[in-house]
């Protein structure tokens, strides 16, 4: 062979070898990377081609999948009753992909989970055409209805939990929305989601996960068990060291109550029962803020909280001393969401030991085979069994002969506290109605309850724990005791 050739020869061979090392390149290093690319279309053919797993309630499933028309992406998801769930389930659509439920869960729902390896590989040779497997939540269908019922056109949110496992029973959210109207990728369901988007009243936002709120009086039920824990009161019924007035640390500005109350070295009892913001701010200050927030760390303030749905931190801020006084009555930067106050409720319920919440019981296979199931498990110990079995006759005087009898229910025992927390620059803004209560059987508490409203069309004067709130709290109690 000439020279000409040769070397015509050898670059042509180079060309083959540098052909073949990115070939296989692409087939074995970066063999995952494109498959799961979001611009590789077929990847999201093929995730739609089939029907996802269903999300399951009371032993029904409330979603769905149906067959679209004019697209390529052969099944969309469908809700049964949309705005009941989207709080819970979250949304899944072909052109904006998925939130809560439907993206933490969608390895299981779209059935490509490594736990359903098998399932997978079995109908490989079976021919049994691939389906994806179930989640299975911990929520009480009655207790959902009765939450957002109960909220009605008003916003708020409303959080149950069981205080002995942690299960979360209602997670519901007003405004709400239908996921199902932008469930698949037409120009009709990008309209829907950017009129959603651009709502003022924002159905999209998780208030009972993703907003933070003033929880006002509420509060005082844990600045109460800071007090019991760290020794400063022990007898709940022994006049507690109370002046009234009552002056601000390093302030000239006087600690006000709602009306004219009998808060003077009130017990903690009576300090409770009638909501005496004199009591409990001077317990927060003669505590200090650094006993204030060991407190709150206990009941789950100062970080994030997944149910497996992320929840936004609760803050008990580090602050000076008069604004930790007004954030022991539930004011200043104190902020938290109804799930950390329904958690609040629900350890003091279950005699001072705080459950990890949680809303996923089960996963199944597409037989309907259990594959996961969970274990409850303890979050902390918020205060002791002494100490929160004085808190609960505390909040069981609150609902039988103070602010929370609106939350009574025959023949059921139930404590409780109301909270009307202020908002907006120089208190500009309606506030907000809190109640935190739960329910006792004789077999322990099935229930524990947040509910936060937010009613912009009611009258100032009107706007009450007691009276918004309360309500709510009972029908959603009475529900799971109902239906349990």
């Amino acid at each position: 062979m000439n020279k000409p050739l040769r070397r015509i020869a050898i670059f042509c061979g180079i060309l083959v070898l540098a052909l073949l090392i990115r070939d296989n390149w692409l087939q074995y290093v970066r063999a995952d990377e494109l498959n799961s690319h979001k611009y590789n279309r077929r990847v999201q053919i093929e995730r739609y081609a089939h029907e996802r797993g269903d999300i399951i309630v009371d032993g029904k499933a409330i979603t769905g999948s149906v067959e679209t028309e004019d697209s390529d992406f052969k099944y969309k998801r469908v809700w049964k009753d949309g705005p009941l769930w989207a709080p819970v389930t979250g949304y899944s659509s072909q052109a904006f992909d998925s939130s809560q439920l439907e993206n933490l869960e969608d390895g299981i729902l779209t059935g490509n989970s490594d736990q359903l390896f098998f399932d997978r590989t079995l109908s490989m040779f079976t021919g049994k055409k691939k389906s994806g497997g179930n989640v299975v939540t911990t929520l009480n269908g009655a207790a959902q209805k009765a939450a957002f019922n109960g909220l009605g056109n008003k916003k708020g949110a409303v959080v149950a939990l069981d205080p002995q496992t942690g299960a979360v029973l209602a997670l519901a959210s007003t405004p709400s929305y239908d996921p199902s109207v932008f469930a698949g990728n037409s120009m009709k369901d990008s309209d829907a989601r950017q009129k959603l988007l651009k709502d003022e009243d924002k159905p999209m936002l998780n208030r009972a996960l993703r907003e933070t709120y003033p929880p006002g009086s509420t509060f005082k039920v844990v600045t109460a068990a800071a007090a019991l824990e760290n020794g400063l009161y022990d007898d709940i019924d022994a006049k507690t060291d109370s002046p009234l007035p009552w002056t601000l640390p390093q302030s000239t500005v006087q600690l006000k109550n709602q009306g004219d109350l009998p808060c003077e070295d009130a017990s903690l009892r009576d300090a409770l029962r009638v909501s005496c913001n004199t009591v409990f701010g001077k317990i927060s200050d003669d505590l200090g803020n650094k006993k204030m927030i060991e407190q709150t760390d206990k009941f789950g303030f100062n970080k994030e909280v997944f149910t497996p749905v992320r929840a936004d931190a609760s803050i008990y801020p580090e602050d000076n001393r008069p604004q930790n006084a007004m954030a022991g009555i539930g004011q200043a930067s104190n902020r938290t969401t109804p799930l950390q106050m329904a958690m609040v409720a629900a350890a003091i319920a279950n005699d001072g030991k705080l459950m990890q919440p949680y809303m996923v019981a089960k996963r199944q296979a597409p037989d309907l085979d259990d594959i996961y199931t969970h274990e409850p498990e303890e979050l902390s110990r918020a205060m002791s069994g002494e100490n929160a079995q004085k808190l609960q006759q505390m909040m069981e005087t609150v609902v039988n002969d103070g602010t929370g009898t609106r939350a009574q229910i025959p023949g059921v025992t139930v404590g409780g506290k109301t909270g009307t927390a202020q908002h907006g620059l120089n208190n500009s803004e309606k506030p907000y109605a809190w109640f935190i209560s739960y329910a006792k059987t004789d077999s322990g508490s099935p229930v524990a309850v947040a509910v936060v409203v937010e009613d912009g069309n009611a009258n100032r004067g009107d706007i009450s724990g007691g009276g918004l709130a309360a309500p709510i709290a009972k029908s959603v109690m009475k529900a799971v005791i109902d239906n349990k």
